[in-house]
């Protein structure tokens, strides 16, 4: 019978793996950045994805400069009505910001973000001046 109290006095390095084990998920647990994005980037476009369920539009701030993205925003606690408490409490709520960069500077006027069924998404561009530009050679 692995895993017993026994086992683990008996074999402490087992235990120390163990717990190793444990906190290095913990460590490692995405969960713990709000919101989680993904970022997809094709030559000169990318587009950000996030999930922020129970939050209105309006509630969100985003801004950019350079090739930086900020994402900001407020989750309202659920109500917990009288004579409740609270059994398990897994869903964030509260301020959150996210600052996602991107590998070019963005144009901060062909920007667009849609918001729907708790789903962001934001399409951006790559400036205009940073685009390579082919050069037409002249022959004489």
């Amino acid at each position: 019978m692995r895993g017993t109290y026994l086992d683990r006095f008996l074999d402490p390095w087992s235990e120390f793996e163990r717990m190793s084990r444990l906190l290095s998920r913990v460590a490692s647990n995405p969960g713990k950045e709000f919101p989680p994005v993904n970022v997809w980037v094709n030559g000169d476009n990318a587009v950000i994805t996030t999930e922020i369920p129970g939050v209105e539009s309006d509630a969100i701030d985003i801004s950019v400069s350079g090739n930086t993205v900020m994402l900001r925003g407020s989750r309202p606690a659920g109500d917990i009505k009288e004579g409740e408490s609270c059994h398990r409490h897994e869903l964030r709520h509260g301020n959150f910001s996210k600052t996602i960069e991107l590998p070019f500077n963005i144009d901060t006027d062909k920007v667009q973000a849609v918001y729907k069924k708790g789903i962001l998404n934001i399409s951006l561009q790559r400036i205009e001046t940073e685009k390579p530009k082919k050069i037409e050679i002249k022959s004489k």
